[in-house]
């Protein structure tokens, strides 16, 4: 920009200045002028509407002033005749009252002292009338203290005073009170046409502005504008040239020195010699190792650690990696022995063709690092719990196989072998010649072999139900109530609330099956229970097994673990089989009021 332009500048911002001042002031003259003109009008127009309303009462008072005064020609008593005393003489106080301060001003009722020549004229001709009432209230009043039982007749000259003045007084009052009226109008009216003379002034001064100040100004400010443009064009064109030589120097270093200040504060950064030793540390390098100098003999691997065997595995990462580079995790540790992991990169590079450096650029990653070993810590811990959990369950399951097959065998020897046994003695000992024994035999091989049969329903009970495979599951869990019923001799009862005949897939089945079994008999071996009810409940998407029994109840939380109590390894075969067929179970069980065992399971039929 030139010296000239600047000066132009400077004269057109003076003249702008003064301009903005001079209308700014008129409009802000022009405000004030009209507020004050308002608000003096307002101010003496305040007390219209209370001097009118004054005005309007004393009609009222002089008609009532007039109407007690009447009462006392037609009353006897003397208490009657107090009390419309007392009236008048207080209507007569305040009627006086309002008529004086309505011509002189008052300040307790809010009246001016100054009139209209038209309202002091009318007052003038009221005056004596006002007079006569006034004298002859007065005089009735003062009859009446002095004897209370007057004769009417002794009053008859006062109130007929007051009864042919009082229809003069109102008239003229009316007068009065419509001149108050119509001077407020005035004022009004007044007021309206000031309000439309200061807009019209405003308006005047605005118009005037806009043409004789802004509009020249605004023309002003747009050739000055074109000629500051054209000014700058002109110094960008010619300062162009010097631009465009220093703006790769620039870029260079501002490129240089951000990139130093990033390493320097925002990264761990460093650089050291092939062999290991400390060139440049970043600041946030030094503060994380509390490294406030440093000579160039030290070791970047004792800088980093005071543990011997990380020193070594720090010093074999750059020496095998120098050449070629490295990036992983290194861990080290700070002179206050406090541990630090780092994701560290050893990047070679050559400043000069005949030195090379290693970068080192590296990230605090302890407390992720922290977090990653205790999350394997935890993993492996409660992998080696379930993995324990799972083997005593699986010894469980095999020491339950084993018991039941000892169970079948025995059985199977102690009662089902010996009868067969007895059975191939007596076919032995049948003699075909003697019919009668033979007969006897037969019978007694019958019995036997009803026995046998009974026998191997009571083995087998335990394994399959065939009504399960045949049927599905409500039958089979309704035989297995009805048997173990008649084995235990309690009372243990099937309720289909829903009618549910539905088949399921047979693991779903022999699982239901299973779990309904374990949940009877841990009713019956722990619970000491003489009634056992078991529910069953279906909708569209779900079927409902519960099993309540009236026992003497339990904790839950006893039964958790594995080694908690009787019927705990019950419970997790219960839970793992339900697992299995993608169901829930919940138990619910409280000292003394039962145990109900309920079983979801979603429905799939087949």
């Amino acid at each position: 920009m030139t010296k000239n332009g600047n000066s132009l500048d400077q004269r057109t911002f003076s003249k702008l200045s003064r301009l903005y001042i001079l209308a700014l002031s008129t409009i802000a003259l022009s405000v004030i002028i009209s507020q004050v003109l308002v608000r003096n009008h307002l101010a003496n127009q305040e007390s219209d509407s209370t001097v009118i309303n004054v005005a309007g009462r004393q009609r009222m008072l002089s008609q009532k002033l007039t109407k007690d005064i009447l009462s006392l020609s037609i009353s006897d008593q003397e208490l009657t005749r107090n009390q419309l005393k007392n009236r008048i003489k207080n209507t007569l106080t305040l009627w006086e009252l309002s008529h004086y301060a309505l011509q002189n001003g008052n300040d307790s009722l809010g009246l001016p002292a100054e009139n209209s020549y038209e309202i002091k004229r009318r007052f003038k001709e009221i005056n004596p009338v006002f007079k006569i009432i006034k004298t002859a209230s007065e005089s009735i009043i003062e009859k009446l203290q002095q004897n209370s039982d007057l004769a009417i007749y002794d009053l008859a000259t006062d109130i007929k005073k007051v009864t042919q003045n009082e229809g003069s007084f109102l008239a003229k009052m009316d007068d009065i009170v419509n001149q108050y009226d119509l001077e407020a109008n005035e004022k009004v009216a007044w007021l309206r046409k000031l309000e439309f003379f200061l807009m019209a002034l405003t308006l005047i001064i605005l118009l005037g502005e806009f043409l004789f100040i802004f509009w020249p100004t605004a023309k002003s400010v747009k050739a000055t504008l074109s000629e500051l443009l054209l000014a700058e064009k002109r110094a960008k064109k010619m300062a162009f040239n010097a631009d465009q030589l220093s703006v790769a120097k620039e870029e260079s270093v501002k490129e240089l020195r951000a990139l130093s200040h990033a390493m320097d504060e925002t990264l761990l950064f460093a650089r050291i010699s092939p062999n290991g030793n400390l060139i440049h540390m970043g600041n946030k390098f030094s503060r994380l190792f509390r490294l406030s100098n440093f000579n160039k003999e030290i070791l970047f691997w004792d800088l980093l650690s005071i543990n011997e065997n990380e020193k070594v595995v720090i010093e074999n990462l750059i020496n095998k990696h120098k050449k070629i580079g490295w990036q992983g995790e290194v861990k080290a540790t700070a002179k206050n022995n406090i541990s630090i992991w780092l994701e560290m990169s050893i990047i070679p590079y050559r400043p000069t063709e005949d030195k090379s450096e290693l970068l080192i650029i590296a990230s605090e990653i302890t407390d992720r690092k922290e977090a990653q070993i205790e999350v394997e810590r935890l993993t492996k811990v409660s992998f080696e719990e379930k993995m324990s959990q799972q083997k005593i369950i699986s010894s469980k399951i095999i020491e339950n196989q084993e018991k039941e097959q000892n169970r079948i065998a025995k059985d199977v020897h102690d009662g089902i072998g010996q009868m067969l046994t007895g059975l191939k003695f007596n076919l032995e000992s049948i003699n075909l010649g003697d019919l009668e024994k033979s007969k006897t035999k037969i019978e007694h091989l019958k019995e036997l072999t009803t026995n046998i049969i009974k026998g191997v329903r009571t083995a087998t009970f335990n394994l399959t139900p065939p009504e399960l495979s045949d049927h599905g599951i409500v039958p089979a869990i309704s035989k297995l109530t009805q048997e173990l019923g008649k084995l235990t001799g309690k009372e243990i009862l099937l309720f289909n609330k829903t009618d549910f005949n539905q088949r399921l897939d047979s693991l779903t089945e022999i699982n239901l099956y299973r779990i309904t079994q374990e949940a009877i008999n841990n009713a019956i071996k722990y619970a000491n229970s003489s009634s056992i009810l078991v529910s069953l409940s279906h909708s569209k998407n779900m079927l409902s097994i519960v099993i309540d029994d009236d026992g003497k109840g339990f904790e839950p939380a006893k039964v958790k673990k594995v080694k908690n109590g009787d019927g705990g390894m019950g419970m997790t075969f219960m839970k793992e089989r339900i697992k299995y067929i993608d169901g829930r179970l919940f138990l619910n069980s409280e000292l003394g009021k039962g145990t109900r065992v309920t079983l979801n399971i979603p429905l799939k039929t087949v």
